[in-house]
Formats: structure tokens, sequence, C-alpha cells
């Protein structure tokens, strides 16, 4: 855990940052990931020469060469400011730029950027990097979470962050196994997977002892994708502070058509936030994707506009595109956590209708978590909800839980602030998530329980015949009753009485204010 030292002392590099023109959140991260990877390079040559001196064993093809033993971190960290910058900025930078071969960061430096505009910044900047034990996995963690953190405080740059108790739920929900191999097909900082990280970490401690599950766990366990590289190399050095040694973490437009390298049958767990309010022209996406929302690809190719004639070609929800590629990319028995926007929930196109019935009738819909509009608040406050589904490719949907979450622990406006006393448990009516992990994991221990829930209740379900008759329609309020308490009102005459005699009273009132005066 940090301590209020080092959170001063970030605090005050963010500032310089700012001050020195550095104003995109976004690219503070970047510049402080890139000293991270380049401390991390030194640390993993003097390990790999202490066990060369140890069994005698020559190093092989070092990243620092004898010549080069300048740019390491350990000689660099006490030079003079100004030599220091030029140092890092003229030889340390461009080397660790065509250093692709060196795991998934790397794979994303060729087009980085050096923007650390002052030799007393950096100066800071790696004596406060130097400062911290990495070797501790939960310090440099803590480190690298409480500078994302900041992505929620920096104007619209947050919105590339879901609220982290929202992440954590979802991975209660669907509690990761050493077996699994997880994806975001939209990682942005990876969230999501150090979310599972950590939940394999904390429940699966005994077998992640084991050299068979520790491989998978550090090299093929986890995978994200994304087509923003500076969200790509955010979310693979968070890996890498987090203890996955080889993240997999790599560039791809996911909804593009990649032909023979179309990702499918690849992962038993999927959990995203993908993209939404946007659209992606028919003519780069794959066909199958388009087909699994009801559409024609031959029509659509043909419908595609010309260079010069200024017609628009046909497109298509990025948010139902994501869902026909998280079908595709589950292996058979596979399940998903995905948020979705309420549109995708009730939305009356072909596409909506088709991909609700793909998902209810051809695959198993378990549940829909409705969450509050201000979830994603100062940056949006569009109504979303959490789908729940396992790929069966045969059906089995019987009776779909339906949860209304009308609190997540924070205020529900553009502040979001905690409404439990630091310290203190949350109750019931200020976080609802608790309550939603027993309620679900109920679900296969004692069904019944919410089986015998009323649709007038927090919690309920709804089957199968009900979903089907109106037309796919996974809305909260398709289903939910409201209770309407009875309520006896006095006569009119009454009323009117009562109201003639308050009157009476106040012009007695006022005829004695005038005798006073």
């Amino acid at each position: 855990m940090l301590t209020g030292k080092i959170r001063n002392q970030i605090d005050q590099v963010w500032e310089m940052f700012w001050t020195g023109g550095v104003a995109n959140p976004i690219s503070v991260i970047e510049q402080i990931s890139y000293l991270l990877f380049i401390r991390r390079l030194d640390e993993l040559q003097r390990t790999a020469e202490l066990a060369a001196k140890v069994t005698g064993v020559p190093l092989l093809n070092p990243t620092f060469t004898e010549h080069e033993q300048a740019l390491r971190w350990s000689f660099f960290k006490d030079k003079d400011p100004d030599a220091m910058l030029d140092i890092v900025q003229n030889q340390v930078f461009p080397k660790i730029k065509t250093l692709q071969s060196q795991g998934s960061f790397a794979e994303h430096m060729k087009d980085a950027i050096f923007m650390i505009p002052s030799a007393k910044l950096l100066d800071q900047v790696v004596q406060l990097l130097s400062g911290i034990d990495m070797s501790d996995k939960d310090t440099k963690g803590d480190l690298y979470e409480y500078l994302l953190s900041k992505l929620q405080q920096s104007g619209v740059n947050g919105q590339f962050r879901t609220p982290r108790n929202i992440i954590s739920m979802m991975v209660e929900l669907m509690q990761p196994t050493m077996g699994d191999t997880i994806c975001d097909p939209a990682s942005g900082t990876c969230g999501f997977l150090m979310a599972a990280v950590d939940y394999v970490t904390q429940h699966h401690v005994k077998e992640l002892v084991q050299p068979k599950n520790r491989q998978h766990f550090n090299n093929d366990m986890f995978s994200g994708f994304d087509f923003d590289r500076h969200m790509l190399r955010i979310g693979a050095m968070n890996m890498l502070l987090h203890g996955i040694e080889n993240p997999t973490v790599h560039y791809r437009d996911s909804l593009q058509d990649h032909g023979a390298d179309n990702i499918s049958e690849a992962y038993s767990l999927i959990l995203a936030n993908p993209p939404f309010k946007g659209a992606v022209d028919f003519d780069i996406v794959a066909d199958d994707l388009l087909r699994a929302l009801g559409k024609n690809p031959k029509a659509a190719t043909k419908a595609k506009k010309t260079d010069d004639s200024g017609v628009k070609g046909p497109t298509e929800k990025s948010e139902l595109l994501f869902l026909a590629l998280i079908l595709r990319m589950l292996k058979a028995g596979g399940r998903a956590a995905v948020i979705v926007p309420d549109g995708v929930l009730f939305g009356s196109t072909k596409s909506h209708q088709a991909i609700r019935q793909k998902i209810i009738v051809e695959q198993k819909l378990e549940a829909v978590i409705s969450l509050p509009s201000g979830v994603f608040k100062p940056y949006a406050g569009v109504s979303t909800a959490i789908l729940i589904f396992t790929k069966t490719n045969s059906g089995g949907t019987d009776q779909v839980w339906f949860y209304d979450m009308q609190a997540d622990g924070f205020s529900l406006d553009d502040k979001r602030t905690p409404l439990a006393k630091e310290g203190e448990a949350p109750t019931h009516q200020q976080s609802n998530i608790a309550d939603i992990i027993e309620r679900y994991r109920l679900l296969s221990l004692a069904p019944n329980l919410e089986l015998a829930r009323k649709r007038t209740e927090q919690s309920f379900m709804v089957p199968l015949s009900d979903i089907v008759a109106q037309n796919y329609d996974l809305s909260l309020n398709r289903y939910k009753e409201t209770a309407y308490a009875q309520v006896q009102y006095d006569a009119p005459k009454v009323i009117l009485a009562r109201i003639k005699a308050l009157q009476e009273k106040m012009a007695a009132g006022i005829v004695a204010l005038e005798d006073l005066l």
C-alpha cells in the first residue's frame, strides 16, 4: 500500500508535468511507464548477470552491451540532471524503441515519443521511482493504480476507465479459475485483466505454485487487445507491474476482418466494457459478425460507397458487433460478462433483435444486471447493464435473472464521492454490490430462493417464454412490477373545511399583529 509520502511525491510530479506543458494525463502516465520499463530492463539484466556469475555460463545477448553500461538505470540515476536528460533522451530512449523482442510493452514502443520537458522534472521522477522497492509487487502495482486513478480526475480521458468497483464485482461474479483463458477485446488500461489477476492470486494460491500453472499464468492466461497504442503501452505496463511476466497485450482492431487470423473459439472467459455510441463501416467488418446481426455482407458490399459518389456506406453499431465478436471468440462452454448500453436491451432494429435472439435462444443467457445511470459520470450519463451469458451453441436459457442495481457505493452525480465513511463497510442502501454477488451465487446453490421472489423486488427471475413473447426485450422495466400502496384521502368537503379553518386562524393572527402596531 502506498504511503502518504509517496502519494504526495506522485502528486508533485504530476503537477510538474502539468506546468511543464504535458497536460494530457495519458501522456504523463506513458512517460512514467517508459522510465519504469528502462528500470526494469536494468534489473532483469542485473539478475541475469548474477545467475551467469554463479553458474559460470556466459550471459548471451544482453540488453545493454559492454559499451552501453552508461545507458543503464543504475548508472544514470545518480547523474547530474542535465547529463541525465541527455543520456535518457538521446541514447536510452532511442535504444528502447528498437527492443520489440523484449516483451509486450516493448512491442508498442516503436512510435513512442519522449516528452519530459526539463532535466529537473526527469530527475524528480527518476528519484521518486528509485526510492520505491520494485521487488514488492503490491507497492509497484499500487503506484500504477494510483496513477491510473488520475485518469478519472482529468477530463474526458477518464472515459477509458470502467469504475474499479464495477470491474471487481464482475470478476467476483465470474470467479475465474486457473484453467481459464481470459480476454478483454477492448482492453484499454487492462482493468478487467488486472482484477482477474488479483482474484486468481488471492483464491488459487496453492495452484499457482505448480510450475505448469505458473507458466500459464505468466504467458497465455490473460489476453488484451486494443487499437489505441497509448492504451496498449499503459495496459502492458499495468500487467507487468502486477506480476505478469509476459503479458499478451497486442495491437488489434478487434472488429476488423483479419481473414484467416480472425480469433475464434479461443477463450473460456471474456470480461469487457466495449466502446459504444460508435458506428463501423460494413466494408471493414468480418462477414460472420454481420451475419450474426442478420445482415447480408454481399448486399452491403454492393451498397458500399465509391470514392466519388459522396454517398455514405452502410454502418453498424459497435456495441452490437462486439457482442457478435465475443460469441465468436468464446470457446463452447465459455462465459462472458459484458457491459452494454441500455439500447442493446430493447432496440427494435433488425440487428438489435438478431443479436439478442442469438444470445437468448442459441446460447444461455443467465443474468441482466441494470446499472444506475450515474455509474459512468462525469463522462457519460447513459444507462447501462451487464449481460452474463454462456456460449453453448445449443441453447439452454430457461430462466433469466434480473437485478435492479440502485447504488454502487458512490454518489451518482458528477463528483462520484464515496457514500460510506473510510474504513466502514457500505450499507445496502449505499451499495448493492455485496447483495448482487450473494444473490448471484445462490442462483446455483439455492435457485428456489430467487425463483420465489416477486417481480416487485430488487431481483427476480423471468422465464424464457415471457422474454420470447416480448420479442426478446431485455429491459428491466419490461418485466419489473411496481407495487402501489392504496392511500385513503378525506372527502373534499372535509379538506375544504380544514383549509377554511386555517384561513380563519391566519386572518385572526393578522388582526392581532395590527393591534400590536
